[in-house]
């Protein structure tokens, strides 16, 4: 068995030393062979210091409650308590220890002003919560008094909503009967009353698991599901924002520490299961308003998946399939055509289709995929009925819904025996919303090559049928469309066309006109920009696109309006004619070999080259391209999927290409669209906006380009783009962005040193290509007045310092400048490092000479400034030495150099040198002899 003594003093060494985790490791083994109870007392006592240190407040309470078990006058254990307390927030505990403390040493002074400060809180506390009980109070009489001005009552509305937000505030809402009134303000049916008492639930609800559960089970969740079934968009929007704050706090949002109050804190899953419930039952309810519809898909679609899919519990996503893939499907397969369909808005079938897909994206394996195959399978073939033509184009409705979402389940279901001859059938009805259906199927089936080969060869001449012979302008545009996408079946591949030469250019004519056509529908026009997501792969119909300024336009305005639904589509569109989609490299030699065993070789387009890229670029922003993008950048997350984030990403990319146009991107909005695209969605995706942002983050004023507290957004996604995952490039503008940044103020230095940015930026001043070695080192440059950083520098064990005196020897005057600026900051703050930078380095004498000799007048001024500050430091002998060298000559030489506006910096650097050398008594005044 190990001595407990022996451990206790190992926990103390390390303690001394900063490891704290082994100090903790140590004290623990320590208590468990420990049979004394006074060394038991001490050992529990350090062990709170370690948790104090490491912010784990509720053990460090703990621990020093168990040594004053032990020991009542243990004054260390009592203020370590205090402290842990007080940081809790339970002041009023806090206070007792202290005032025991202070009790037992009358004249210490810290437990006088720890006294005195607790006691201030304390009052204050009390007095803010008599102040807020009455103004809680005051605020439902007014909303509550019928008579009341509707202007008070709105004024009190929005006030108790900013108080719920504020944990105090919600408590004293809680405490103070309001669950209660808010439940009278929503009975009284009012929908700005109802609004108010949703949104302050929202407060009440947020991070506090305890408070939640009682909430819910006070209002009742089908209370809820039914004030979001009402007609209402901005009440069903409440409402889902409630019940994503309960789903947060249940389920790991609520980060306080309760102690031994979590035992009275109830299992939260059956309250999850019970919401999960009512929401698979909105989702299939005909009473249910369109916009009620639509926040029950968007939470199911943001919590039923796995966020992070190392996670193995997916059970969520297994029950949503067992109990409500058929009601999901339902909403797939309504046709608005038709009479007593379900309430939807212009978004809800595309919602579904997405949550589909992130349903099946989230299964585990092969038998899981095949279960929820068959039960689309089984759906889909219930619905087939030789009788009903309304359940036929509903199953074919259905099938277009899983085309859009798992297109794999879609794909597979397609080829299953009867589901084209029926599309084929559809086609030829008589009945023009069997047609749409149909029409709208063979689009979305035809994806795949060798789906859209089959098409072409079966249903070309029944589109172009449709299209000559309707009348009705909803089918002939959704046939365009499905020509459309048959002739963009070979990508941008010049010589794989599908149809004869000028073909596609007169079929985006056609839909150029519908898309301006402001006299036709949004869901009609949408068609338009669908057709032109596939025909803009030609690049004669992406130049002809950009040419017709009034058809972007157009699409712009399209773009900001209530369907979201065409986000997809506008974002395929810019991407085309932005060529940032993602090209193989073509090598020479595997060209000519494919050309030998005549293989078909993919050829660029003539109007594909960078000039013509360019040229489409400014025409875009020009029309305005930037504002539509920042519009389709807010979208709710169920629409704005992770792909279309992605293409909206590229987009950015590509318009920030040239430098002149940055300016006119960042004005427009261009910095803050970015940033959430740069947290959020693929990786491929958020590298791109991430670089994007890099771009314009190196080039523009940082308080212009991200206004307000946003700047402090951009530094998480930029230190990202340092992996070395990441390409040169990339690595290199993010550098450029944080060194444009850390000079901007304190503030933003302190957050790139907190986001971890140091190890990376640090690793690229090792770096052997010339221009990301640079511009590391002016990065550092500009963060070394950062406290932090300088503590890296005092450190031994490193060659960090040896690094930037080596680089200051480099030939590359801009490398030179920013290693020289480095060390002339940090030897002017930190005088220790003078010192160090004598023994770092036997060059050190060598490479400051040279500096201070140099051509270059802002590196000769920092080279002079170093030794300016190492003659201000405490270190004689260093001074001694520095004038004993040629350093002295070359202060000489320049300060005697006449006044010259170039170098009068540098000039005036080493006459104050010298000046500072006389004080010392290292040289003395020259004088004349008498």
């Amino acid at each position: 068995m190990e001595d407990p003594i022996q451990l206790k003093d190992e926990g103390n060494k390390n303690f001394q030393a900063g490891d704290i985790d082994q100090a903790i490791k140590c004290y623990t083994e320590a208590v468990k062979v420990c049979t004394d109870k006074k060394v038991l007392a001490i050992i529990h006592r350090n062990r709170s210091a370690c948790y104090l240190k490491k912010e784990n407040y509720a053990n460090a309470v703990s621990d020093a409650t168990k040594a004053i078990d032990i020991e009542a006058a243990d004054i260390k254990a009592l203020y370590r308590r205090c402290q842990a307390l007080e940081k809790l927030g339970k002041l009023d505990m806090a206070f007792k220890d202290v005032q025991r403390c202070a009790t037992i040493e009358p004249k210490n002074k810290t437990f006088l002003e720890t006294l005195r400060r607790l006691g201030a809180e304390i009052q204050a506390k009390l007095k803010t919560s008599f102040s807020t009980d009455s103004r809680v109070q005051n605020m439902f009489d007014i909303l509550l008094d019928p008579e009341m001005d509707s202007d008070k009552q709105e004024k009190a509305a929005n006030n108790l909503i900013v108080l719920s937000r504020e944990e105090a505030g919600a408590e004293r809402i809680f405490q103070n009967n309001g669950v209660a009134l808010l439940m009278n303000l929503i009975e009284t049916q009012k929908a700005q009353m109802v609004l108010a008492a949703i949104r302050t639930l929202a407060g009440m609800c947020t991070g506090h698991k305890a408070r939640t559960m009682a909430i819910i089970h006070m209002v009742g969740i089908d209370k809820l599901c039914s004030i979001m079934a009402i007609d209402n968009e901005e009440l069903a929007f409440a409402v889902c924002d409630l019940f994503q704050c309960i789903n947060d706090s249940l389920t790991g949002g609520d980060k306080r520490v309760y102690g031994k109050e979590e035992a009275l804190v109830l299992d939260a899953n059956k309250d999850l299961k019970a919401i999960l419930l009512a929401l698979l039952e909105m989702v299939g309810n005909k009473k249910v308003s369109g916009h009620g519809r639509d926040q029950a898909l968007n939470l199911l679609t943001k919590n039923v998946p796995r966020k992070n899919k190392k996670d193995p519990d997916h059970s969520r996503t297994l029950y949503t399939i067992d109990h409500g893939l058929r009601k999901i499907l339902k909403v797939c397969g309504q046709v608005p055509d038709l009479p007593d369909q379900m309430p939807m808005t212009e978004n809800t079938q595309l919602i579904a289709s997405v949550l589909l897909e992130k349903l099946y994206d989230d299964l585990l394996c092969d038998p899981e995929r095949d279960n929820f195959r068959d039960i689309c399978d089984d759906y889909i073939k219930g619905k087939f009925d030789p009788t009903d033509m309304d359940k036929n184009i509903h199953a074919i409705n259905t099938l277009s819904g899983l085309l859009q979402g798992p297109f794999d389940v879609g794909n597979i279901l397609v080829g299953r025996q009867g589901i084209m001859e029926m599309m084929v059938a559809l086609c030829g009805s008589e009945r023009e919303v069997d047609q749409m259906v149909a029409v709208e199927a063979l689009i979305h089936s035809s994806t795949k090559m060798s789906r859209a080969s089959f098409i072409i060869t079966n249903g070309v001449s029944l589109l172009k049928d449709i299209y000559k012979k309707t009348k009705n302008e909803k089918i002939k545009i959704r046939a365009l469309v499905g020509l459309c996408k048959l002739g963009s079946a070979g990508g941008d591949d010049y010589s794989l066309r599908q149809f004869a030469e000028g073909s596609t250019e007169k079929l985006a004519k056609q839909c150029r006109k519908w898309l301006c056509n402001p006299t036709l529908d949004v869901r009609t026009r949408k068609w338009a920009i669908e057709g032109l997501a596939y025909l803009t792969q030609d690049a004669d119909v992406k130049d002809d696109f950009v040419e017709d300024e009034q058809a972007m336009k157009a699409m712009f305005e399209l773009a900001k309006s209530k369907d979201k639904t065409i986000l997809y589509a506008v974002a395929a569109t810019l991407v085309n004619c932005t060529n940032s989609y993602d090209k193989k490299e073509i090598i020479p030699e595997l060209v000519q070999l494919a050309k030998f065993s005549k293989q078909h070789v993919p050829e660029q387009h003539p109007k594909d080259k960078r000039d013509f890229i360019e040229r489409r670029v400014k025409r875009m922003l020009k029309a305005g391209v930037i504002s539509a993008l920042a519009v389709m950048v807010r979208a709710d997350n169920a629409i704005l999927t992770d792909q279309t984030k992605e293409m909206l990403a590229r987009v950015f990319l590509a318009l920030c290409e040239d430098a002149k146009d940055r300016g006119i991107i960042m004005a427009q909005g261009g910095g803050k669209a970015l940033i959430p695209l740069s947290l959020e969605g693929t990786a491929i995706g958020k590298v791109r906006a991430s670089h994007a942002l890099a771009k314009i983050a190196a080039v523009s004023n940082p308080e212009i380009a991200f206004p307000g507290e946003r700047v402090y957004e951009v530094v998480r996604p930029l230190v990202a783009l340092l992996s070395t995952e990441n390409d040169g490039m990339q690595n290199y503008e993010a550098l450029r962005g944080l060194t444009n940044l850390a000079g901007y103020s304190e503030k933003l230095r302190v957050k790139i040193v907190k986001e971890k940015a140091l190890p990376e930026i640090e690793n690229y001043m090792f770096e052997e290509h010339d221009q990301i070695r640079q511009a590391a080192t002016e990065c550092m440059c500009n963060l070394v007045t950062c406290k932090e950083v300088q503590d890296r520098y005092l450190e031994d064990g490193n060659d960090k310092l040896k690094l930037l005196i080596l680089l200051c020897s480099e030939d590359d005057d801009v490398l030179q400048r920013a290693a020289s600026g480095a060390l002339a900051m940090l030897s002017a703050a930190q005088q220790k490092l003078c010192t160090k930078m004598t023994l770092v380095t036997t060059q050190w004498l060598e490479i400051l000479q040279r500096l201070c000799i140099h051509d270059n007048p802002q590196i000769q001024h920092r080279g002079l400034v170093i030794v300016y500050n190492m003659l201000h430091s405490d270190d004689n002998e260093l001074s001694k030495k520095l004038i004993e060298c040629e350093i002295l000559e070359i202060l000489t030489v320049t300060g005697k150099q006449e006044d010259n506006p170039k170098r009068q910096m540098a000039i005036d650097t080493a006459r104050a040198c010298l000046v500072k050398a006389m004080d010392l008594g290292l040289i003395k005044p020259f004088s004349s002899p008498s």
